[in-house]
């Protein structure tokens, strides 16, 4: 897989394993410039993974971020998926163009819930062959699905060669479960990623995603995270923070 710091040992966290797991979410449409600076700046000292950021933002991002070690990683066709696949080929080249090191591509959910496996998995394709060597993770939106669609999903996506399937958008009013994670990684198997989005805003929460088999965490509330990661090693005590509700 693709991912080094997979699995995190709960009984022994370490602030790198967890930081090389997080994609930082600044994804919001009300996001000013100014809040888009404060969030790439707090990826930047908290050193997480890769930021995953509109798709108008990744130049700036990119040209922010250099030289810190923090990617850039953007959406593609988000956050329905409706957009046709000639869009999303034409969206992800000029991700590309702009410095995206990940693309996170929405399936064709309605395409999905109407069955129609060889559309969602062309659909898929056509931006794996877009973006070369570049890793795409495709977002399934696992709250509109039943068990199994996901599975389904989770094979077409594969079978396109995606690096990685995806729980979700965080903006469908459902984000990662646990029991949803178990199953895709289930059915991916080792070879493929698998990523927790939407909702996983504590370190708890964190713990339990890696521990049903995500080896890619999306979220806005890296700083609580890494925050709690550092008291337990200081205190051996979890946080008295709890989960950031505010966060993506």
């Amino acid at each position: 897989m693709d991912n080094a710091a997979f699995p995190v040992d709960p009984e022994n966290i370490s602030a790198d394993a967890v930081r090389g797991l997080i994609d930082h979410a600044i994804l919001k449409p009300e996001l000013t410039r100014s809040d888009v600076d404060a969030q790439l700046d707090e990826a930047a000292a908290y050193r997480v993974f890769s930021v995953c950021v509109r798709p108008s933002d990744v130049a700036h991002a990119v040209e922010r971020l250099q030289g810190t070690g923090v990617g850039v990683g953007t959406v593609i066709g988000f956050p329905h998926g409706t957009t046709s696949t000639g869009a999303k080929v034409a969206e992800s080249l000029q991700a590309l163009a702009d410095g995206a090191f990940e693309l996170d591509m929405v399936q064709n959910i309605g395409a999905a819930k109407s069955g129609d496996w060889e559309r969602v998995e062309a659909d898929v394709r056509a931006v794996v062959d877009a973006a070369g060597s570049t890793v795409v993770k495709v977002i399934l939106e696992t709250a509109f699905l039943t068990d199994d669609e996901i599975v389904a999903a989770s094979r077409a996506a594969q079978s396109a060669g995606a690096a990685f399937v995806k729980t979700s958008t965080g903006f469908a009013g459902g984000g990662a479960t646990v029991e949803h994670i178990r199953l895709m990684r289930q059915t991916v198997g080792a070879e493929t990623g698998v990523k927790a989005s939407g909702g996983v805003r504590g370190l708890d929460t964190l713990l339990e995603m890696v521990e049903a088999g995500a080896n890619r965490i999306g979220t806005s509330a890296s700083a609580r995270i890494l925050d709690d990661v550092a008291h337990r090693a200081e205190t051996g005590a979890a946080s008295a923070l709890g989960d950031d509700t505010s966060s993506y």
